[in-house]
C-alpha cells in the first residue's frame, strides 16, 4: 500500500511541475507571498519605527543634573502632600513636627547640552534654590554646574559646565512644525535611572495646564517621569522640540500624560537668559480672565472671544491708552484673541517701548486702541474663571466698621456675607467677603442699589464686578427663572 501511495505522490509532483511551467510559458505567474508589511488581503501595514539610531546618537547630548538644597529652619521637609491637603494634618501628628533645621535636601533632574562649550538647558525647578549642583555626562564624568539665567515663569534654567574641549551638542528644532501623532521621544533620568529613553506621539498642542499666564504646552504620551524634569522631546530627525517638564499623575508615576516646553518659546528666551541672566516681557497693564458663555451673553457677544478685562493698573500703559474696565480686548497687533489665555503670551513677546494696535469690544462696538508696551516688573494677574446660572448670596451694606475692619479705603458698596455652597453663585466663584462694585454694568453702593439691580433683571444674565482682596474681577449669574 505504501509503495502505490508513494508512486502516485510522485505522480502528482511531477503533475505539479509541468503546470507550473506551462502557466509560467504563457505569462501567468503564481500569486507570491504577502510582503512582512502586508496583510493576506494585500493591505499594507505600518511597520513601527526603530529608535535605535536615535538613542545611538542622542545618548551623550543628555546629562544627569542632581542639586543640593539648604532647608533652613521652620520649613518644612519633603513629603507627599500640601499643606491645603487633608491628610497633611495626620501626617504631622503621625510623623511629627516639620525638622528644625538647617538640612540638606537633594534633587535629581536631566538636561539637554545645547552648546559645545558646555551649555546646558534644564527646567528652573531642578535647580532652583540649589547650593551645589552636578552634572553628570553620559561617560560618567561630573562637573560643578553654575546658573547663568533662569526664568521662574516659564520654568527654563541655563546651566554653565567648565569643561577642555568641545561637548557633543543637540539641534534645536522647530516645535511649531510639530504635527498630532508625530513619533517622539524622551530622554533623561526618570527616578535617577541614567540613560533612559522612551518612546511615544504628540498627543496635542497649545496646552494651557494653570501653570502660570505663559502656559503653552506640548503634551505627550512618551513616558515622563520625576528625573525626567529638564530632559528633551525629540522628533524623528533627531531635534529637540521641547523639554519636558510636567507630568500629570495620581501616584506620581507615569500615567501616559506629559507636557514639554516648545522648544521655539526657549529659543526667544535664550539669548537674554546667557547675556542677561533673566527675561525682560512687555506689560500692558490689565488684569484679564476668560470670556465664558454666561459673560459672553451678558456683554451681548455674538460667541465667547477675547480677554476681558477685569482691572486696570493705576498709571499703567493700558490706564493711559484708554483701556477700560468691562472691555473685552479681541485683538492684538493684528492678531485674533480667541480665549484670554493667548493676551499674556503676546504681551510677553513684545518688546519694551514698542507701540501696538489693539482692539476691544465696548458697549457692542470695536473700538481701535494704540498703547506703548511697558516693562514687566509684577505678575500680571489673570482672574478666576467663572460660571453659574443661579442665586445663592447673603449680602450686607459695607459700613464704616466693616470697612476699617478689613483695611479697605472704602465705605460704599455692598458686602457678600455669606454663599450658599450648594447653590451656583458658588460654583460661579462668589466668596464671602467679595464686595459687590457693580451689577450689570451700574454701581453699586447701597443695598437699594443692589435690589433694584436684581429686580430690574428678568431671565438674563447679570454681571457683576466684585472687589477680591487687591484685585476685581467679573462674574456671571442667570437671575432665577
Amino acid at each position: 500500500m505504501k509503495r502505490i501511495f508513494d508512486k502516485i505522490s510522485g505522480t502528482l509532483i511531477i503533475a505539479a511541475i509541468i503546470l507550473a511551467s506551462i502557466l509560467t510559458g504563457v505569462g501567468v505567474s503564481l500569486p507570491p507571498e504577502p510582503a512582512p508589511d502586508q496583510d493576506r488581503g494585500g493591505r499594507a501595514q505600518a511597520a513601527l519605527p526603530s529608535f535605535v539610531p536615535l538613542a545611538q546618537k542622542l545618548a551623550p547630548i543628555v546629562v544627569n543634573i542632581s542639586s543640593t538644597q539648604v532647608i533652613t529652619r521652620g520649613q518644612n521637609p519633603p513629603a507627599p502632600f500640601g499643606e491645603d491637603d487633608p491628610a497633611a494634618e495626620f501626617w504631622r501628628k503621625f510623623f511629627g513636627e516639620p525638622f528644625e533645621g538647617p538640612f540638606r535636601q537633594r534633587g535629581l533632574g536631566s538636561g539637554v547640552i545645547i552648546e559645545r562649550d558646555g551649555t546646558v538647558l534644564t527646567n528652573h525647578h531642578v535647580v532652583e534654590n540649589a547650593e551645589k549642583i552636578t552634572v553628570k555626562l553620559q561617560d560618567q564624568r561630573e562637573f560643578q554646574g553654575k546658573v547663568i539665567g533662569r526664568d521662574p515663569k516659564t520654568d527654563i534654567a541655563v546651566v554653565k559646565i567648565d569643561v577642555k574641549g568641545d561637548l557633543p551638542a543637540a539641534t534645536l528644532g522647530d516645535s511649531d512644525r510639530l504635527e498630532v501623532g508625530e513619533w517622539v521621544v524622551a530622554l533623561g533620568s526618570p527616578f535617577g535611572l541614567d540613560n533612559t529613553i522612551t518612546a511615544g506621539i504628540i498627543s496635542a498642542k497649545g496646552r494651557r495646564i494653570g501653570a502660570g499666564p505663559y502656559d503653552d504646552f506640548i503634551q505627550t504620551d512618551a513616558s515622563i517621569n520625576p528625573g525626567n524634569s529638564g530632559g528633551p522631546l525629540i522628533n524623528m530627525r533627531g531635534e529637540v522640540v521641547g523639554i519636558n517638564t510636567a507630568i500629570f499623575s495620581r501616584s506620581g508615576g507615569n500615567m501616559g500624560i506629559g507636557f514639554a516646553i516648545p522648544i521655539n518659546r526657549v529659543k526667544e528666551l535664550l539669548p537674554e537668559l546667557k547675556s542677561k541672566g533673566k527675561v525682560t516681557r512687555g506689560w500692558l497693564g490689565v488684569a484679564i480672565q476668560p470670556v465664558t458663555p454666561e459673560l459672553a451673553a451678558s456683554l451681548g457677544m455674538d460667541r465667547r472671544r477675547g480677554a476681558l478685562v477685569a482691572s486696570v493698573v493705576e498709571d499703567g500703559p493700558a490706564k493711559k491708552a484708554g483701556i477700560a474696565v468691562g472691555d473685552v480686548i479681541v485683538e492684538y497687533d493684528g492678531k485674533e484673541i480667541k480665549d484670554a489665555g493667548q493676551l499674556p503670551i503676546l504681551v510677553a513677546r513684545t518688546k519694551v517701548g514698542q507701540r501696538v494696535q489693539l482692539k476691544v469690544l465696548r458697549e457692542k462696538q470695536e473700538v481701535p486702541i494704540s498703547v506703548t508696551i511697558h516693562e514687566l516688573r509684577d505678575e500680571e494677574v489673570v482672574a478666576s474663571k467663572s460660571k453659574g446660572k443661579d442665586f445663592g448670596l447673603t449680602v450686607q451694606q459695607l459700613t464704616p466698621q466693616i470697612a476699617r475692619g478689613m483695611g479697605l479705603d472704602r465705605v460704599d458698596g455692598v458686602i457678600i456675607s455669606s454663599v450658599d455652597p450648594a447653590s451656583p453663585a458658588a460654583e460661579a466663584g462668589f466668596r464671602r467677603g467679595d464686595i459687590i462694585l457693580e451689577v450689570d454694568r451700574k454701581p453699586v453702593r447701597n443695598l437699594a442699589d443692589y435690589q433694584n439691580a436684581i429686580e430690574r433683571a428678568k431671565d438674563k444674565s447679570l454681571l457683576f464686578l466684585v472687589r477680591r482682596g487687591e484685585n476685581s474681577l467679573f462674574l456671571a449669574l442667570r437671575t432665577p427663572e
